[in-house]
């Protein structure tokens, strides 16, 4: 008797098992849901890209050399013309301390030469054409005396002969000395002097020539973004010493991928982000599109250009960035996460919670960022179902995951 107990009592317990296992699996499926809000929605497209300056230029070396003086640091402001790095110049300071002692030498001579000869020289010359002077006037007057006193019979013609002898030789002793001192002042030692004078007054320019190319200066205004020159270092003809720009505000190349650029156009505006400095941002416009489009690893990319405000040059020149393109923005409107919309039959919707039942309903899409669209077909605060693992049919009975 107690075994037939026993057994109707574990039928009983089997059939009501049973029967709490039929009424569970055939409850409706449990569906999360969201519900539809109203919000602003900012279509933006994000990639990546390449700060350039707008203005810049090169500053590079017009002689070989030793760096002797660094004058700058990188980062820093200058205006054009401020001298950057400064090349080993003694050779030149030698050759141009030569060329002027050469100078001074040459310019000395010259001045004798134009005063006509040297002082000792010209003084004995002029002492010596002072006394045959004297010499010759007295002789002169002799002379004249004799002949007046031969016409009287006072004197003989060999007496007259002789002070016309002494008057010839003072004459000449007088033109002697006018060619001595002509000779000092010969034509070809002033052309010789003025070749030396010459020669020497080129070495000295092109010595200083030498030393205004050993100080390498910035080209235009704008701050130092590229300058790795370190004292002592070799430079040869031509090498780079620094790059200079303007950088409040920069050029940014953004990549945009080939299917994306029919989103973009000119004026709209783009955010900027850099990992080396988080949390900041930089904000400009589009600029010009792309002329071609361009591989860039494995993606065919069109080259945006942007410009971008900078006003304390913190984006340097070759920095790769993060970059927004906002291209549409949606204001007060109904939006959903992207990942509700389904596509049936061709049309997009979703399945939209009516009591206890879900129905689709077909809506038309509009702006949307990374996460959520803008719909039109729906209310605010429907709830529509979010992706399941079950397959979801329009009038099906379902249980929010979540209450309403």
């Amino acid at each position: 008797m107690r075994k037939i107990v026993l057994g109707l009592l574990l039928v009983a317990v089997v059939g009501g098992g049973i029967a709490w296992l039929t009424a569970w699996k055939s409850r409706p499926p449990e569906i999360p849901f969201t519900k539809v809000t109203r919000e602003t929605i900012v279509s933006t497209l994000p990639t990546n890209g390449r700060v350039e300056p707008i203005e810049w230029g090169t500053a590079r070396t017009d002689r070989e050399g030793l760096v002797e003086k660094i004058l700058v640091e990188k980062g820093r402001y200058v205006t054009s013309g401020t001298p950057l790095v400064e090349l080993d110049a003694r050779d030149a300071r030698a050759d141009l301390a030569a060329a002027q002692s050469r100078i001074a030498q040459v310019q000395s001579e010259l001045e004798v030469l134009r005063r006509g000869g040297r002082s000792v020289d010209l003084a004995e010359i002029n002492t010596g054409i002072e006394r045959a002077s004297l010499e010759r006037d007295q002789a002169r007057k002799d002379y004249e005396a004799l002949q007046r006193l031969e016409e009287k019979k006072a004197v003989t013609r060999a007496e007259v002969i002789a002070a016309k002898d002494r008057l010839d030789r003072a004459e000449l002793q007088i033109r002697g000395f006018e060619q001595r001192r002509q000779s000092l002042v010969a034509t070809t030692d002033k052309t010789s002097a003025d070749a030396r004078l010459k020669d020497a007054q080129a070495s000295a320019k092109l010595a200083e020539e030498r030393i205004a190319l050993s100080v390498i200066r910035a080209p235009l205004d704008g701050v130092i973004y590229q300058f790795d020159i370190k004292r002592g270092a070799y430079l040869n003809r031509g090498d780079l010493v620094a790059n200079i720009g303007r950088l409040d505000r920069v050029r940014v190349n953004v990549y945009v991928d080939e299917p994306e650029l029919g989103r973009v156009s000119a004026g709209m505006p783009v955010q900027i982000t850099w990992d080396a400095r988080p949390g900041r941002t930089w904000k400009g416009t589009v600029d010009r599109l792309p002329s071609q489009i361009v591989p860039l690893g494995t993606r065919q990319v069109g080259e945006v250009i942007c410009i971008i405000e900078n006003p304390n040059n913190e984006l340097l020149p070759g920095t790769n960035i993060n970059a927004e393109i906002k291209s549409k923005v949606a204001e007060n409107v109904l939006a959903v996460p992207k990942e509700v919309l389904r596509r049936e039959n061709g049309d997009s919707g979703v399945y939209v919670l009516d009591g206890e039942q879900i129905h689709w309903r077909k809506v038309t899409v509009g702006v949307a960022n990374i996460t959520r669209t803008q719909v039109e077909g729906l209310k605010e605060g429907d709830l529509v179902a979010l992706p399941t693992e079950r397959t979801l049919k329009d009038g099906m009975a379902v249980r929010p995951a979540a209450a309403p």
